[in-house]
């Protein structure tokens, strides 16, 4: 009852922290917080709250905080960048085995299932309730795969995360205030259409996704711009998306202030970046 008890509150802290501004400090806090959410699992191992916090803590970490660093150090040194995304694939696929353990509390045999049927096995998710798992499960294991291509195991998961979506979209689909549509605008934008991509639905998710956010969030401007402008080498939108990204108060909407932070980082980033990235 204890190890429940503290599990319950450390499951509802994310708040706290989505509200921090000194992502530094949070870098720094996360992975005592990630060890001891770890610990209480080894003592309640079904704990939802305790898995879902285990799934979204160590997908958010990896990416701001390990990711989104091997990008920024790249230039200076390659074999950096190269241990740090081979330990962000790791601590994805840990986030992965969170949610997908998260979500086989309520539905055994879901992970199986998904490698069958994906389309048939999240249709047995029907309250919005279940939305946050999906929706870090789906984003964990599509990051894993995005930074580590060359796994065919993980490839294979890629329908899953996309009925992992679409089902969370069904049930609630203002989670995030449009996160669900960023995952989205990456999914359908950063495939050619020979893979089943389509800038066209791309557009339609970033609409979506600012509609929902009502200027609260600079996320969806940065990942449209990076995935999509960058690819159709369109420099005009690229600038005009990552300035409206960058025009985001942080101040206006404190529970998306963290968030917010780190994709204005990203978007400075990305700019000073431009000669590189468009041809003209």
């Amino acid at each position: 009852m204890a190890v429940n008890a503290l599990g319950n509150e450390l499951a509802e802290a994310g708040s706290s922290w989505a509200r921090d501004d000194d992502p530094e400090l949070v870098r720094d806090a996360t992975p005592f917080a990630l060890k001891t959410i770890e610990s209480l699992l080894e003592q309640s191992p079904r704990h939802r709250g305790l898995l879902l916090a285990a799934a979204s803590g160590f997908t958010e970490y990896s990416y701001a905080f390990v990711q989104c660093e091997a990008d920024y150090v790249e230039t200076r040194d390659l074999a950096a960048a190269t241990a740090m995304r081979a330990r962000a694939g790791k601590l994805y696929r840990r986030a992965l085995e969170y949610g997908l353990r998260g979500l086989e509390v309520g539905h055994p045999g879901l992970r199986e299932s998904l490698r069958r049927d994906p389309d048939r096995a999240v249709l047995a998710m029907r309250s919005k309730g279940e939305v946050p798992l999906l929706y870090w499960t789906a984003t964990a294991w599509g990051a894993a795969i995005a930074v580590a291509k060359e796994d065919p195991e993980l490839a294979a998961g890629l329908p899953a995360t996309e009925a992992l979506v679409r089902r969370a979209l069904a049930l609630d689909e203002g989670f995030g205030a449009g996160a669900l549509y960023d995952f989205q605008i990456a999914y359908d934008g950063g495939r050619p259409a020979s893979s089943g991509g389509s800038v066209e639905r791309a557009r339609a998710d970033l609409t979506s996704s600012l509609a929902l956010a009502a200027g609260r969030r600079a996320a969806p401007l940065v990942t449209f711009a990076e995935t999509v402008s960058v690819a159709s080498q369109d420099r005009g939108e690229f600038k005009r998306l990552l300035a409206e990204a960058l025009a985001v108060d942080v101040e206006r909407a404190p529970e998306f202030r963290l968030a917010n932070l780190v994709a204005q980082r990203r978007a400075r980033w990305l700019l000073a970046r431009a000669d590189e990235l468009f041809i003209e």
